[in-house]
């Protein structure tokens, strides 16, 4: 790698660290490029990255943003996991992790709060922002589905009477 291809590296994940919502490390102790493959596709199926990055080029990329104090943490072979949503990397991580033993979580930062695995861990267990948006939406809805079936059913009531009622007299 040369000078401005390790500028130009720097310079993006100084980008990502500054639009992301949380920052996961991990640890990779000989995973194969194949489990490393479906890790990304679940990373990028899930609005997440996962990044293999020099640790020092991590370290200097690191200045000025909020995620300073995950710079402790980047030593060995580490990679980055990252998504605008706080909970998405998170998940996936731990979700990736209780499969593979090879794949170790180190720590992590949301914004300027940095998270041991624990942190990283009770992340993952809430939901989404997608889930949370569904959530709202049918606390919502339901008021108004509630609504509709009350007005409609004193209708229903009285075509089932008259109905009954011509079927009588039919008879």
């Amino acid at each position: 790698m040369d000078r401005t291809e390790k500028a130009a590296a720097v310079a993006e994940l100084n980008r990502n660290f500054a639009e992301v919502g949380v920052v996961v490390v991990t640890r990779n102790l000989g995973m194969t490029v194949a489990q490393s493959t479906v890790l990304r596709g679940k990373m990028r199926d899930a609005g997440a990255t996962y990044k293999v990055s020099k640790n020092k080029l991590a370290r200097i990329a690191l200045d000025g943003t909020d995620y300073g104090s995950i710079g402790d943490m980047l030593t060995g072979p580490v990679a980055l996991a990252s998504s605008i949503d706080p909970v998405a990397a998170a998940k996936v991580a731990v979700d990736f992790a209780k499969t593979n033993d090879k794949f170790e979580i180190v720590g992590g930062a949301m914004g300027s709060t940095p998270l041991d695995v624990a942190g990283i861990q009770a992340l993952a267990t809430l939901p989404s922002l997608d889930e949370l948006r569904a959530k709202i939406v049918g606390l919502i809805v339901a008021p108004a589905t509630k609504i509709a079936t009350i007005t409609q059913a004193p209708a229903a009531q009285l075509a089932r009477v008259l109905s009954a009622y011509a079927e009588k007299e039919a008879a």
